[in-house]
């Protein structure tokens, strides 16, 4: 049985082209800089910060990318909710943002958005929480 009961159709976002920058081993950094609507390139950089123990850090930029990603997921007919599936893999960008966001407000404190981004998180795709470990 599908979670989507409510028959919302899934949101398949375009390819990102950072992406293809991030895997040929571009410093995250770099592609943000050229590629800054790109949700991919800011979750990348929260992540790595978020390992590097700079939680402030990684928490600016796991919040940069979940806004950008919001925007590119708006602008694909995405209309606040239903399914945005982990298998489709230029949607990971926002599923990594949401996630880092989740771990980074959690880290601060910041437990009622922790829990939101979470939540947000599993409504959008079982399958990426479970993937990204929430």
């Amino acid at each position: 049985m599908s979670d989507n009961l409510l028959g919302i159709p899934e949101t398949r976002l375009p390819d990102d082209p950072a992406a293809s920058k991030l895997e040929a081993g571009v410093a995250a950094d770099q592609v943000a800089t050229a590629y800054p609507a790109s949700p991919i390139a800011w979750a990348t950089l929260a992540e790595d910060a978020l390992e590097d123990g700079r939680t402030i850090e990684g928490y600016a930029y796991a919040r940069t990318g979940y806004h950008r990603a919001l925007d590119t997921l708006r602008k694909n007919g995405w209309r606040g909710q239903g399914p945005v599936p982990w298998e489709h893999e230029p949607n990971r960008g926002f599923l990594r943002a949401l996630a880092a966001l989740s771990r980074a407000a959690g880290a601060i404190g910041e437990t009622g958005e922790e829990r939101r981004c979470a939540d947000f998180l599993r409504d959008s795709s079982a399958t990426g929480a479970r993937e990204l470990g929430l």
